[in-house]
């Protein structure tokens, strides 16, 4: 799971590693907003109204969920998370701290955090003015939500500062593979060592 304040990087890095590894699949998450220009069902979000969004919660079919700035919610469906994980593929999510806290008690020994941290707060702040067209209400905004987010750092697993995008990248890939070499992750490694 990738966590960051917004501009810190999350999407890119999470981005880069779909790009690079095929056994790698994002998380498609579940929300009542409207679809944005070029934004494809089942690819970027599962687009729900909000008595169908009620409904899923209300039947267990979301792992975790939460209504954003009091305006739209968004969720993580359990059934394609599930299924995921017993055809051992993992799972890359782009999720806030809430999120992360919510998988980790949902999917005990199944999660594992990565927080992108930013250079600095000066830096931030050039990233969220340099890729949008966000008014200074907007940015001030974000900006505010950053300092709350960060404060949930020590709640991760894996920390990541990503001065240089190229090695916030390289970073993750190289948490990603140790974790996929855990002996708790190496299903069918009891019967390989027993037939050596």
């Amino acid at each position: 799971m990738l966590s960051a304040p917004s501009g810190a990087g999350k999407t890119a890095i999470a981005e880069a590693l779909l790009a690079s590894d095929s056994e790698l699949s994002a998380s498609v998450s579940v929300t009542t907003r409207a679809p944005r220009h070029g934004e494809v069902e089942g690819q970027h979000y599962y687009f729900r109204d909000q008595a169908e969004f009620d409904r899923m919660v209300a039947d267990g079919e979301l792992l975790e969920w939460a209504q954003v700035l009091g305006r739209h919610c968004y969720g993580t469906p359990r059934a394609p998370v599930e299924h995921a994980l017993r055809s051992g593929r993992d799972l890359v999510f782009d999720i806030d701290w809430q999120g992360h806290r919510l998988l980790r008690a949902a999917l005990p020994g199944d999660v594992v955090g990565v927080f992108i941290l930013p250079p600095s707060l000066a830096a931030l702040e050039r990233r969220l003015r340099r890729r949008s067209g966000d008014d200074e209400a907007e940015i001030a905004r974000r900006m505010g939500l950053a300092h709350d987010e960060i404060s949930h750092w020590s709640e991760f697993d894996h920390v990541v500062v990503n001065h240089a995008l190229d090695q916030a990248i390289a970073s993750v890939r190289c948490v990603l593979q140790a974790e996929r070499l855990a002996v708790v992750r190496q299903t069918g490694m009891a019967e390989f060592v027993a037939a050596l």
